[in-house]
């Protein structure tokens, strides 16, 4: 995999997951509608800050281990592809009938800086982040590419994606709230993702370094 097909590769994967909807849209919509534009696109921000946070720690702890042992690096792999094709299947055959809006906890209180903190929280105190980034990021790692920085780019890719997203979102809170929550969409969504995880852990599965 050259760097080009990674990063093409991987942008089609991330963009599929940013729109898929999660805790994470659940509390920017709620908060544009409950609390208004400027907290809704702080907390956006807290949640991109807690997805580059859980991207540094995963190319900090994974890229000087990938770069000095193949052994890791298939491990890893073959770990990673297994997760994704896990993923893959169960959205698939269990797509969502709706998504929850009511899921995060929203309050009136607290200052502007709060918010972005519960973006940020929202995201670093979820494991499934974490899990998620470890068996994901390095599945994209072409060959000759330094192993942190390059893991690290593709959570920035990510938090890019994510800004633009959550900018959508908010500027179209009501129609976009009212879409991601009939039932057609949510399967739609969650069977395309599923989908595509589902090939992409097959074929990085075989695919050598």
């Amino acid at each position: 995999m050259t760097i080009v097909q990674a990063l093409l590769a991987f942008g089609v994967a991330a963009a599929l997951l940013t729109i898929t909807p999660g805790l994470d849209t659940a509390l920017v919509l709620r908060t544009a509608a409950v609390e208004g534009a400027r907290r809704a696109a702080l907390a956006a921000v807290g949640i991109v800050s807690g997805c580059l946070a859980w991207g540094a720690a995963v190319a900090l702890g994974l890229g000087a281990l990938l770069d000095a042992s193949t052994l890791a690096f298939n491990l890893l792999k073959w770990a990673g592809a297994a997760y994704l094709v896990w993923l893959g299947i169960g959205l698939i055959l269990k797509p969502r009938e709706r998504f929850d809006l009511s899921a995060p906890a929203v309050t009136h209180a607290g200052t502007d800086s709060a918010w972005m903190r519960r973006g940020f929280l929202t995201n670093l105190l979820n494991p499934k982040v974490g899990v998620f980034y470890v068996s994901f990021l390095p599945q994209f790692l072409p060959q000759g590419a330094p192993a942190g920085p390059f893991i690290f780019l593709l959570a920035a890719l990510h938090g890019v994606m994510g800004l633009v997203w959550f900018a959508a979102l908010i500027a179209a809170t009501r129609p976009l709230a009212g879409v991601l929550q009939r039932a057609p969409v949510v399967r739609w969504l969650d069977r395309l993702t599923g989908g595509v995880f589902l090939a992409f852990g097959l074929k990085l599965a075989l695919e050598r370094r």
